[in-house]
């Protein structure tokens, strides 16, 4: 008992927070209930993102219905490449990725040659609930498989990579890269076995990474070193990720985005209840951080002052900064 104090007020001392307190002090005391739909719904997200004119993935069709999958040949039109997704799936479950055609057929990211008979019975899947949070029936969307941008090559297995930010009331507090492995089935979920690789909020620069829970510097699959990757357009990803405060109103969320070659940093999805391994990959805890950032924001109430996502991102940057933009 005595040892398990001793670690407990280790973590504590870190600023490691855990799930009890981030349901209690965070989760609860800052996302309102009836706002959830925006962010547990990716067509809600994706539908309030375009009108607010921030870059998402474009959306080829919706299937809402067992009847509507007729449509299916329709919504995919001349794609060679799409994403089927779950609207209401959670940690990557449910979701098809085809990135070619093969002689009538279909052909996964994974290389597996399927039917189209095969893609309506995973769409029909997904409309009975099968995937979705609470097992209601769901809807299927359509939508842009992202390419993703020519620098994960070399620290990625299939896949997309995506960059996940933690925001407390439109501020930045942390960030980490999620990298696909042979392990995760080419998917950036960490608890299908991605790599979470901490990033500084102020460069953009890769840390050191965790891979089930265990600290690792090489991905398992290229050998290659995960830290010291220099992440383009950084100060975007940090922009869109503080103007989702305003997209959806929830005071506590992870930003889940992508770089595509073509397109830029896009958002994916929104999370109201992120995972807290992002402290892992950053050898970091989120506490201390979170307590700066509530008491900039009472100091700035008292004088009556509200700063823009630009501000707050500088904000960010300059307190939770590995390397300060100066030393650069």
């Amino acid at each position: 008992m005595i040892g398990l104090w001793k670690t407990w007020k280790a973590l504590e001392a870190k600023g490691i927070m855990g799930i009890n307190r981030r349901n209690a002090d965070y989760v609860l005391k800052y996302n309102k209930r009836h706002l959830y739909p925006i962010v547990d719904d990716k067509i809600i997200t994706k539908e309030r993102a375009i009108q607010a004119g921030i870059h998402v993935p474009q959306m080829y069709g919706i299937i809402s219905t067992e009847k509507e999958i007729e449509k299916l040949d329709e919504i995919i039109g001349e794609h060679n490449d799409f994403v089927i997704k779950p609207a209401q799936g959670a940690g990557g479950d449910g979701i098809l990725v085809i990135a070619d055609r093969f002689e009538g057929r279909y052909k996964t990211v994974s290389g597996k040659i399927i039917s189209h008979e095969e893609i309506e019975h995973q769409i029909s899947s997904i409309l009975t609930g099968l995937y979705s949070l609470g097992g209601h029936r769901d809807r299927a969307l359509i939508e842009y498989r992202v390419t993703p941008d020519p620098i994960f090559k070399s620290i990625s297995y299939e896949g997309v990579p995506d960059i996940r930010i933690i925001v407390l009331m439109g501020y930045p507090v942390m960030a980490m890269l999620r990298l696909p492995t042979r392990q995760s089935n080419g998917k950036a979920n960490l608890h299908q076995g991605a790599i979470g690789v901490g990033v500084d909020l102020a460069t953009g620069l890769t840390l050191r990474g965790t891979w089930l829970n265990n600290k690792i510097s090489k991905h398992p699959d290229t050998t290659n070193a995960v830290d010291g990757v220099q992440l383009p357009n950084w100060d975007g990803f940090m922009k869109l990720a503080a103007g989702c405060y305003e997209l959806c109103g929830l005071g506590y969320i992870g930003v889940d985005m992508v770089l595509d070659q073509d397109k830029g940093p896009l958002i994916l999805e929104l999370n109201a209840r992120p995972g807290l391994n992002i402290q892992i990959a950053n050898d970091c805890g989120l506490t201390h951080r979170a307590h700066a950032v509530e008491a900039h924001i009472a100091e700035l109430e008292k004088q009556g002052v509200k700063e823009s996502a630009e501000e707050r991102v500088r904000f960010s940057q300059q307190l939770f900064g590995h390397v300060k933009p100066a030393e650069i």
